[in-house]
């Protein structure tokens, strides 16, 4: 992982992680822990993540009579991570997790990211699910769900598009019907859901927008619910199959290993997250991560870009430069070193800009002054949305310059 030594850099120098080192909030994190974890991350990136991402982008994922599979090699690479515990950095330790910042969380998985966006998609979904339930969640959801997203035994989906409802939510028709027992009867389909089905754990947890019977029109009307693919019995064991599966695959250029579905809810079996009608806000506990997620795909993507174009620059041998011999590479050409230098100056400024979001959220979390954690806590408001969009918006314009690159 040639970004390593960047990212420790960034973390110490640029958002100062240090702040954290000996902090009650997190009482084992300190820089040799640190450095510790962020080599291993960077084992896992080079050694198992990055040799399946060309695996991923030619097979794809792929939709069959016994539902989405994966290409060869993702299961394996998913359960190392997991058993690693990479999921788990962040998370309070009474779940499963390891109590440790957000901040170094984020940087492993930039390096994940980087490696293999496909793959890296799946456990960043959870994240959103842990979130939701962790706030939001009931006895039940807390005590025996909670943990296996947390260890990454089991994943987790957001499912909030449907075919006539993207940006305007409150559009959605999702239904569902309460039953004696507690429970509803989800019916409804969505649209573009990462990770919706795929076959590498044995049960995926589904929180889905729907609506209850005589609900509010728009997102005032909106709940929020979790549908299990297998039942989930008392003690945490799997049982039947629910009636929600992938009926479709699309293909995304650049995910192909990345399973976004069109999912079919038939009456499946779910229990309400939080207070009927209430759904909006426990979905924006999901959707203020997954900016930030999305955000620092951007910034993987500048990286990955930056190192293919260097490296490409370095042994392509084009044309002669003024002052040195005719068999030159064109990573002496002006123009190149221009798009290269601009390339990294981009990607710099990306990750701090994540780092720095992912702080604020920590300060929020674990300030023991009530003033310090209202103050990062709208910092962390602030920066959300543009630690989504600038990084995104920018990666698409690293990614051009590396193809301008690739074609000297």
């Amino acid at each position: 992982m040639r970004a390593l030594n960047d990212i420790r850099h960034t973390l110490l120098h640029s958002t100062g992680v240090g702040e954290f080192f000996g902090h009650e909030g997190f009482p084992e994190f300190d820089q040799d822990l640190m450095n510790m974890i962020l080599d291993e991350a960077a084992k896992l990136s080079d050694d198992i993540f990055s040799p399946l991402n060309p695996v991923g982008d030619r097979v794809g994922s792929k939709l069959g009579e016994n539902g989405v599979t994966t290409p060869e090699g993702f299961r394996a690479a998913y359960q190392a991570f997991s058993e690693g515990g990479w999921g788990a950095l962040p998370f309070p330790e009474e779940f499963g997790g390891q109590g440790l910042p957000r901040t170094l969380a984020i940087a492993v998985m930039e390096m994940i990211m980087s490696a293999n966006l496909s793959l890296s998609l799946c456990p960043t979904l959870t994240v959103g699910a842990i979130e939701a339930l962790m706030t939001y969640g009931d006895d039940f959801q807390k005590s025996v769900i909670l943990p296996k997203l947390v260890t990454g035994e089991w994943t987790g989906t957001m499912n909030l598009t449907e075919p006539q409802a993207g940006s305007d939510v409150g559009a959605l028709k999702t239904k569902a019907e309460p039953n004696d027992d507690g429970s509803y009867s989800i019916t409804g389909q969505k649209i573009y859901i990462s990770w919706g089905e795929h076959d590498m754990t044995d049960n995926i947890i589904h929180l889905v927008l729907a609506r209850l019977p005589d609900a509010p029109e728009g997102t005032k009307g909106i709940s929020l619910f979790l549908v299990p693919r297998f039942m989930v019995n008392e003690d945490g064991s799997i049982g039947e199959e629910n009636a929600v599966k992938a009926i479709g695959v699309e293909h995304k250029m650049g995910l192909h290993g990345s399973p976004t579905c069109v999912m079919e809810y038939s009456g499946a079996k779910g229990w309400i997250v939080g207070e009927p009608n209430r759904g909006m806000m426990a979905m924006f506990v999901m959707m203020n991560n997954a900016r930030l997620q999305v955000g620092l795909q951007g910034t993987a993507l500048c990286e990955a870009a930056f190192w293919e174009a260097r490296d490409f620059a370095n042994d392509r041998v084009q044309g002669k430069v003024m002052g040195k011999p005719a068999n030159t590479s064109i990573l002496h050409h002006p123009d190149v070193q221009n798009m290269l230098i601009r390339m990294r100056a981009y990607a710099l400024a990306a990750r701090t800009l994540s780092y720095e979001c992912a702080k604020a959220a920590d300060l929020a979390h674990v300030a023991t002054d009530e003033a310090v954690r209202k103050s990062a806590k709208a910092r962390e408001d602030i920066l959300t949305p543009i630690a989504k969009s600038w990084p995104t918006d920018t990666a698409i314009d690293v990614t051009s310059m590396g193809v301008q690159v690739h074609g000297g």
